[in-house]
């Protein structure tokens, strides 16, 4: 159920963005700071972490018509804090308060306690907060999990099945308020509907 391919580089999607109402330039500036971060760094999946990044842009912009460049900035850098050693510091001195509050929304906060209990239900702990979010970073979370849903097939099975069962708990309720998204992952559930 891979939707959301196109643009692998920035330089496949600034040509997309191209001529259109968003400003490519301030984007730009947002994938050269993701690229630079993130640098090598891979998925799970072994593909370049840069597409997953470019690929929740394209989300936003393909699918809701998202066109305000601060949420399309944090979508370029939602796990910049969470996965390299940049901060929400680094963030703001680059991008302001805006995006760099969308960042810290969208970052899942580091596990308080050890094993695997306590990473679960720090996690759940934060998807729970997403629903107090504001509405631009539930955006972002939702293209996020967008594209990372797509590849779940290509996940071992224990994986899937917990992945599936959290983002039928906690983050499709998100979704509920926005049309684009609520009708993505209506689809993408009866898709994987074989995880239940």
């Amino acid at each position: 159920m891979k939707v959301f391919t196109h643009w692998r580089t920035w330089d496949e999607a600034r040509t997309a963005l191209s001529g259109g109402e968003i400003d490519v330039a301030a984007l730009a500036r947002a994938a050269a700071a993701a690229e630079r971060w993130h640098g090598d760094q891979l998925r799970p999946t072994g593909d370049p972490y840069v597409e997953h990044l470019l690929e929740a842009l394209e989300v936003l912009v393909s699918g809701p018509r998202v066109t305000d460049v601060d949420v399309l900035s944090a979508a370029l850098l939602h796990d910049v804090v969470e996965d390299t050693a940049a901060t929400l510091a680094d963030v703001e001195a680059e991008f302001g308060p805006v995006v760099t509050e969308l960042v810290d929304w969208v970052t899942k906060p580091p596990s308080t306690g050890t094993g695997r209990q306590a990473k679960r239900a720090a996690r759940a702990a934060y998807l729970r907060r997403l629903g107090e979010a504001p509405r631009e970073a539930v955006l972002v979370k939702l293209a996020d999990r967008a594209s990372n849903v797509q590849t779940l097939d290509r996940m071992p099975p224990d994986f899937q099945r917990r992945y599936y069962a959290e983002t039928v708990t906690y983050v499709i309720p998100l979704a509920e308020p926005e049309p684009w998204f609520k009708d993505w992952y209506a689809s993408w559930r009866r898709h994987f509907a074989h995880l239940m």
